[in-house]
């Protein structure tokens, strides 16, 4: 009975954790300025280019990951990803979020803009 239990109740975490985040469909972007009060620090990417909006990533890693994940990063039904950096490249985590994997990463390729993508990848590319 517990067995049973356990698994409908990861199951339904899974699921529920996995559909998280996307439904903005009617929402105005603010990103021209900071009036939401929100610290929009802007950092060089060294895995890959660019800059990574940390405000943007982490919103997105709140609503996306942080249910399997961890708040902190700090995992939970997903791995510990406080030093994802120093294993796996931007890309090679972009990758990873795109087209999930065979432990129970779901992908979220057409669920996540690529933009989000990248900018989560270049993000969790810095943790180290």
């Amino acid at each position: 009975m517990k067995k049973w239990l356990f698994t409908v109740l990861f199951g339904s975490a899974l699921v529920l954790g996995a559909c998280g985040g996307g439904g903005d469909e009617g929402a105005t972007d603010d990103s021209g300025g900071n009036g939401g009060g929100e610290d929009t620090e802007q950092t060089e990417g060294n895995n890959g280019g660019g800059t990574t909006d940390t405000a943007a990533a982490e919103e997105i890693y709140q609503n996306n990951c942080a249910s399997c994940h961890g708040a902190d990063l700090s995992g939970g039904a997903g791995p510990d990803l406080t030093a994802v950096g120093s294993e796996y490249s931007a890309d090679e985590i972009a990758d990873i979020i795109k087209n999930g994997t065979n432990g129970g990463m779901p992908a979220f390729d057409g669920q996540l803009p690529e933009e989000d993508i990248q900018s989560l990848a270049q993000w969790l590319a810095q943790k180290k």
